[in-house]
C-alpha cells in the first residue's frame, strides 16, 4: 500500500486552497472572533463601572440584525411600496436600494476600538495640535440624569476637529454616536468611523426614500437610548458665526416622540472654540462665488505639505501648538419637561405645526449653545484689531481696549476663558500668535491688520459676535 498517486498541479492547488479555507473557517476565524469578543466584553464590563451614561444594548447588537430591523421597519416597507408604484417597477428593485441605504447608514460599534484605540488617537491628536481645556461642565447635573434617558449633545460646528475633541473629552462619561458626512466615506477611514459608532449621512440628498430610511434609523437609535452628538447648524461655520439651525435631525428624533410613553430625551448644549481652526481660509473661500474651485489633488498636496512641514518642525523641536481649544458643557434640557410645560405632543402633530414647534425648540437650543461658546483671547484681540480704522494700535492700547471688551462681556455673564492670570500676558500672547500667522503686522510698536487677511480676523471675531449687539454685519 505504498504506491504513489499522481495528480495535476491545478488539482493539487485547488485541494490545498480548500484545506486552508477549511482550517480558517473552522479553526482560526472562530478562535479570532472569540478572542476579540472576549476583549470587547472585558472592555464593556470595565467601562460600565465608570461611565455616567451607559452603553445601550442597541449599540452592541450585531450590525446585520440592525440592518434587517431597519429594512423591514413598517414605515420603510410602506415607503418601498409607494416608491415601487410611483416608478412602476418591481418591489424587489426598490427593496435592494433600501438595503444599500441601510448598509451605508448603520454603524458597527466596537467598544474596544472606541475606548482603546479611538480614545487614545483622539487624545493624542487633540493634545498634539492644541492645549485642550474644559471651561466649565455641569457635572452634578450629568450625574442626576436618568440612566434610562436618551442623551443628545448639541453643539456648534467650527472644525472637523470637533469630532475628535468632544469624543475625547466625553469619553469619561459616554460613547458618542455622530452623523458624519460624505467626506469620510473613503477606505479605510469609513470602516474605522463606522466602528466608532458613527453613521453616514448624505446631507444634501433630496431622495425621499433615502430620507425615510435615515429618519427611521435615527428614530430607532433615539428610542433605544443611544447617546448621540448633533451639529444643529448642519455643517461647518463658514464665516465664524453660529449659523441658523437645520431642523432635519431634530425632527427625525421628535417626529414620533410621546413624552409620557417614551424615554426622556436630554439635550446637552456644548460650546466649542479654538484659537485657530485648520479650515478657516477654506471655509471663507466658499463664501466667494467667484473663487475658482480647487481640485482634489490641490487639497491633497496642500495637506501633505502642511503635515510634512509640521513633522520637520517637530523633529527640530520648533513645533508650536495652535493655541487653545476649549469646550463648555451647558445645563441639560429635558424634552419630557419641555413638552409638559408647553403641553405639546410631537407624535400627534401634522407636519406644518410640528415643524413650527421643532423650530422653536431649535431656537432655544441654539440660544443655549451661544451662552456656552468659550470666549478665547484670540477672539477678543481679533475683535479689537479688526475694528481699528486708524494707523494702528500699540500693545497697551490693544490691552486697554481688550480689557474694556472683557468687562462688557463679563457684565453679560459671557463664558470668558483666559490662559493666564495676567491680562497683559494674555493679550501679548494673542498678539504674538496673530503676528506669527501674518494676520497682523507690527511696525514701530503699532499693530494693524493685514488688509488681505481682514476676513480671517473677522472669522475669529465672529465667534463672539452674538454677545455684541452693535457688531457689524459679516465681512
Amino acid at each position: 500500500m505504498s504506491g504513489q498517486i499522481t495528480i495535476a498541479i491545478w488539482l493539487f492547488l485547488l485541494l490545498l486552497a480548500i484545506a486552508i479555507w477549511a482550517v480558517l473557517d473552522r479553526v482560526l476565524i472562530p478562535s479570532t472572533r472569540w478572542i476579540l469578543r472576549r476583549r470587547i466584553n472585558r472592555v464593556i464590563d470595565e467601562i460600565s463601572t465608570r461611565l455616567d451614561i451607559q452603553i445601550k444594548p442597541f449599540q452592541i447588537t450585531k450590525r446585520q440584525v440592525l440592518i434587517d430591523r431597519l429594512v423591514y421597519d413598517p414605515k420603510v416597507i410602506e415607503a418601498v411600496q409607494q416608491e415601487a408604484v410611483k416608478r412602476e417597477c418591481p418591489r424587489e428593485i426598490v427593496q435592494a436600494e433600501v438595503i444599500a441605504y441601510a448598509k451605508e447608514i448603520v454603524p458597527s460599534f466596537n467598544a474596544y476600538l472606541y475606548f482603546r484605540f479611538g480614545y487614545w488617537l483622539s487624545k493624542r491628536i487633540a493634545k498634539l495640535l492644541y492645549r485642550v481645556h474644559i471651561g466649565f461642565s455641569e457635572d452634578e447635573a450629568f450625574k442626576n440624569i436618568d440612566s434610562n434617558s436618551t442623551v443628545v449633545f448639541v453643539m456648534n460646528h467650527r472644525s472637523n476637529m470637533d469630532y475628535l475633541l468632544v469624543s475625547f473629552l466625553a469619553a469619561e462619561r459616554t460613547a458618542l454616536s455622530y452623523a458624519v458626512g460624505e467626506w469620510a466615506k473613503i477606505w479605510p477611514l469609513q470602516t474605522l468611523i463606522r466602528a466608532m459608532g458613527a453613521y453616514f449621512v448624505r446631507r444634501k440628498s433630496g431622495n425621499a426614500l433615502y430620507r425615510r430610511v435615515l429618519e427611521r434609523y435615527i428614530h430607532m437609535a433615539t428610542k433605544e437610548g443611544v447617546c448621540q452628538a448633533v451639529f444643529p447648524e448642519g455643517g461647518l461655520s463658514r464665516d465664524g458665526r453660529l449659523q441658523k439651525s437645520k431642523l432635519g435631525v431634530l425632527d427625525y428624533m421628535l417626529r414620533n416622540y410621546t413624552p409620557e410613553a417614551d424615554r426622556d430625551i436630554i439635550f446637552i448644549p456644548v460650546g466649542i472654540n479654538y484659537d485657530r481652526t485648520l479650515e478657516d481660509r477654506s471655509q471663507l473661500r466658499t463664501l466667494d462665488a467667484e473663487a475658482a474651485k480647487r481640485s482634489k489633488w490641490f487639497v491633497i498636496r496642500t495637506t501633505l505639505r502642511f503635515m510634512l512641514r509640521s513633522l520637520i518642525l517637530m523633529v527640530m523641536s520648533r513645533w508650536q501648538r495652535f493655541g487653545y481649544a476649549c469646550v463648555n458643557f451647558g445645563p441639560p434640557i429635558s424634552m419630557r419637561q419641555y413638552c409638559r410645560n408647553l403641553q405639546i405632543d410631537f407624535s400627534g402633530m401634522e407636519r406644518s405645526p410640528r415643524f413650527r414647534e421643532v423650530a422653536k425648540l431649535a431656537d432655544q437650543l441654539m440660544a443655549a449653545i451661544k451662552k456656552v461658546i468659550p470666549i478665547l483671547p484670540i477672539s477678543l484681540v481679533s475683535t479689537v484689531i479688526k475694528n481699528d480704522n486708524r494707523r494702528g494700535l500699540s500693545a497697551s492700547e490693544v490691552e486697554s481696549q481688550t480689557n474694556r471688551l472683557i468687562e462688557e462681556l463679563r457684565l453679560q455673564g459671557a463664558p470668558l476663558y483666559f490662559t493666564t492670570d495676567s491680562r497683559v500676558e494674555t493679550t501679548i500672547n494673542a498678539l504674538n500668535m496673530l503676528t506669527l500667522r501674518r494676520l497682523v503686522t507690527e511696525t514701530d510698536g503699532l499693530y494693524k491688520p493685514v488688509d488681505a487677511e481682514r476676513d480671517v480676523l473677522a472669522y475669529y471675531a465672529n465667534s463672539i459676535v452674538h454677545w455684541l449687539p452693535n457688531a457689524q454685519k459679516p465681512v
